[in-house]
């Protein structure tokens, strides 16, 4: 279960519907993958085709993950089987 949200955008559009702070045409993806993530227990439970999934290093490490579009990520950790630190950013 999402249990904390760094990107307040992203959590407006995972708990109302709200695309306000989020990019429009990521929508149905984000929807899908936010669904996802909410009923995993386990990293290994994002390992969907051509999500991408991977774990992060350096700053980040303990982080996971996945493409969302071209540049754009969605990446968490999790705590238990609960996922937190859940974040929307353009690498680039």
């Amino acid at each position: 279960m999402i249990k904390h949200f760094n990107h307040k955008g992203l959590q407006a559009f995972f708990e109302t519907g709200s695309k306000a702070g989020i990019r429009p045409d990521h929508a149905s993806k984000l929807a899908r993958q936010l669904r996802q993530l909410n009923d995993a227990t386990s990293p290994s439970d994002m390992n969907m085709p051509g999500w991408r999934l991977h774990a992060l290093s350096h700053d980040l490490a303990g982080h996971f993950s996945v493409t969302v579009n071209g540049n754009w990520r969605m990446t968490f950790r999790f705590e238990g089987e609960d996922a937190v630190l859940v974040d929307y950013q353009d690498y680039h």
